[in-house]
């Protein structure tokens, strides 16, 4: 690899003091490094990264800040089809490869060519208002369908490829993939999967029932969310998020029509440490 591009989560790292040594890092080892134009002395955002932006012989990009900083890098930068480089500089982390502490050392096997490049599933989530696709986006972790504003439960009924599911009273129900299975899924009661797996899991959050769980379903299911009046009878109180970050306004009868996307986020492994070793380790607060 001999060209980079850096985003940088700027709460994540102050002063941009990580972001600059990585840059001088890798340019006093003869490679091509750029950041966004005047995101340092502009104290700019890494919300608003912009793909045509970077150059077109970029070969990695990698993201400074936590899991969400990853989480809206990968998702901006879908249709570059860039590998990623988390380096965690907040706290817990599963998706982040590398902490700050092992920076340097992780650049040095990175120009080495000790990494590999795994592939990790998205899913996409159409928002459909009256019959008409009204909006369209991907994650990487999770599509939440979820309360707004009031403190309400929200009812809907759940579809799975074409043939009805279940009606359902909660606060929430995040349809997640493997990737995000150790995120909001996880902290609902849902299970952790192994992050290599291609699935779908539904996890409701504090369902209105003593009988609901999380359900697992194949990569392949299309799964449509139907809103109902609810509790409030405006049938307004709801919204969907992708990524715990972009997010659309539900009202009564709207769809949100969930499936695995036909992109991927391709992740840079450098550390040689297993999924279950990871989890231990966060598991442990460590």
């Amino acid at each position: 690899m001999d060209s980079f591009y850096i985003i940088t989560n700027k709460d994540k790292d102050p002063g941009f003091q990580t972001t600059r040594f990585v840059k001088e890092y890798l340019e006093k080892r003869g490679k091509k490094c750029t950041i966004r134009e005047n995101m340092v002395e502009s104290g700019g955002n890494y919300k608003y990264t912009d793909a045509a932006g970077i150059p077109d012989d970029v070969d990695c990009v990698l993201v400074l800040g936590g899991d969400g900083t990853l989480l809206q890098a990968s998702r901006d930068l879908t249709e570059r089809d860039l590998p990623l480089l988390g380096i965690n500089m907040g706290t817990l982390g599963y998706l982040a490869e590398v902490d700050r502490k092992g920076i340097e050392p992780a650049l040095e096997r990175l120009l080495a060519g000790e990494y590999q490049i795994v592939s990790r599933m998205m899913i996409s989530g159409e928002v459909y208002h009256q019959g008409k696709k009204v909006m369209e986006d991907l994650a990487l972790n999770d599509i939440v369908i979820g309360r707004y504003g009031r403190l309400r439960i929200i009812d809907f009924k759940i579809y799975v490829n074409g043939e009805y599911l279940n009606r359902y009273s909660a606060d929430a129900m995040v349809i997640s993939t493997p990737t995000g299975s150790t995120g909001y899924s996880l902290s609902a009661g849902g299970p952790i999967v192994s992050p290599e797996a291609s699935m779908l899991l539904m996890t409701p959050v504090a369902p209105h029932t003593l009988n609901t769980r999380s359900i697992i379903l194949p990569d392949d299911a299309e799964i449509t969310v139907e809103m109902l009046p609810g509790h409030s009878r405006s049938g307004d109180d709801a919204e969907v998020t992708f990524d715990g970050d972009t997010s659309v306004r539900l009202t009564c009868t709207d769809k949100v029509v969930i499936r695995k996307a036909v992109k991927k986020t391709r992740l840079i492994k450098i550390n040689q440490i297993s999924f279950l070793e990871v989890l231990r380790t966060k598991m442990n607060g460590q």
